[in-house]
């Protein structure tokens, strides 16, 4: 049996998400597994070496992993032909940059999500890629989530009957930092740093709309910046110019209705921090990050309007749970197996630049929608 290496920058991998989910959960368990599996039985190994600018976080992260290569000199990683892909997960803004440089050397580019904070940089930076004929691939992660799989084979099976509409809840309480420490960095609400969550989740939510319910043609989006303001890593209190909720609605392709609410600024209580409730004419679905309920048109209660008596029905009985019936994989490592494939010649690969453009491009709109008040076409985008 032969192994294909595929040597890896990767950009941006000291912070929470790059090393949590890119290299602990999808890399360095792709390794532990024996690589990825082509269809003549070669093993794809991707070989990493950790690239940024913070050399002692690089040593450290890469001694507690035994990874063998770290660099801060990323113009002489770029030059060496042996790596052939270059990944980031670093900041948002600096991201377009790094990308055209990585592309300019002739990598292959694979890169967290927004690809850029504009529309116009997002497509430049994929027609780059197309002219430079490098492969490209944008993170799409909630795609491979065992609860999003879930209302992707109900909707295959017909279990919906003509879908109506979508609502969407995401998100928790993101402490300000002063009495509890803050889970997200302070960057994410400022402005000036590319901060804002209509950037960052309406990307997302770009992608679910379009893969599993119809694409968007319209939004309307109202953002707000709740908590005024925060601290940040070093116990500084800041004031938060960007955006910590978003209520925006979408029309779909097939006259689907959607709306989601994301917020920094919420209490949970719901059955996850993502939640999707997907109602058609046959059936409905609740689906968190990795469980999901039905409830058919025979099993829907009938309700009678009566606020005077307590409620008779218990309105959470009368669901049917999905059953796990594949082992679900995390899903981050799933969309690395399956570009590190289509690096290696098998298969192709649908989630690219293109694809981030188009999150990009939603997010634009939320923002101009905001602003101008109103419900804004979204034109399609044509590779």
């Amino acid at each position: 049996m032969s192994e294909k290496r595929i040597g890896i920058i990767m950009h941006g991998v000291t912070g929470r998400m790059g090393m949590n989910q890119h290299l602990v959960r999808s890399i360095l368990e792709i390794r532990k597994q024996g690589g990825v599996a082509l269809k003549d039985g070669t093993r794809v190994m991707p070989d990493p070496v950790l690239a940024g600018r913070n050399g002692a976080k690089l040593e450290q992260l890469a001694k507690a992993y035994g990874i063998a290569r770290w660099t801060t000199d990323l113009d002489k990683a770029l030059d060496n032909q042996a790596d052939t892909v270059f990944f980031d997960a670093a900041s948002t803004q600096l991201r377009p940059k790094l990308l055209k440089q990585a592309i300019a050397a002739g990598k292959h580019v694979y890169c967290e999500k927004p690809v850029a904070t504009t529309l116009a940089e997002a497509l430049d930076l994929y027609r780059a890629a197309k002219k430079a004929r490098v492969k490209h691939g944008v993170v799409q992660d909630k795609l491979w989530l065992p609860g999003l799989l879930k209302l992707q084979r109900l909707r295959d099976s017909g279990f919906f009957g003509r879908i109506l509409s979508v609502r969407g809840e995401f998100g928790y309480w993101v402490f300000e930092g002063d009495k509890q420490p803050a889970q997200r960095p302070s960057w994410n609400y400022r402005k000036r740093d590319g901060g804002g969550i209509i950037l960052d989740m309406l990307c997302h939510w770009r992608y679910v709309l379009d893969n599993l319910f119809g694409s968007v043609k319209a939004v309307s989006c109202r953002g707000a910046t709740h908590l005024l303001h925060r601290w940040d890593e070093a116990g500084k209190k800041y004031r938060a110019t960007a955006d910590d909720a978003a209520y925006a609605s979408f029309e779909l392709a097939g006259g689907v209705l959607a709306h989601f609410n994301s917020s920094w600024c919420v209490r949970v209580r719901r059955d996850d921090l993502l939640t999707l409730q997907v109602d058609g004419t046959r059936g409905s679905a609740v689906a968190g990050l990795r469980r999901c309920w039905t409830q058919s048109l025979e099993q829907t209660p009938k309700p009678v309007w009566n606020p005077d008596i307590p409620q008779p029905i218990n309105f959470f009985e009368g669901w049917k749970e999905v059953p796990d019936d594949s082992a679900w994989d995390n899903a981050f490592k799933a969309q690395w197996e399956l570009f590190l494939k289509h690096v290696a010649g098998e298969g192709p690969f649908r989630w690219g630049l293109l694809e981030g453009a188009r999150g990009v491009q939603l997010a634009e709109l939320g923002l101009k929608s905001w602003r101008q008040r109103k419900w804004l076409n979204v034109p399609a985008l044509r590779a």
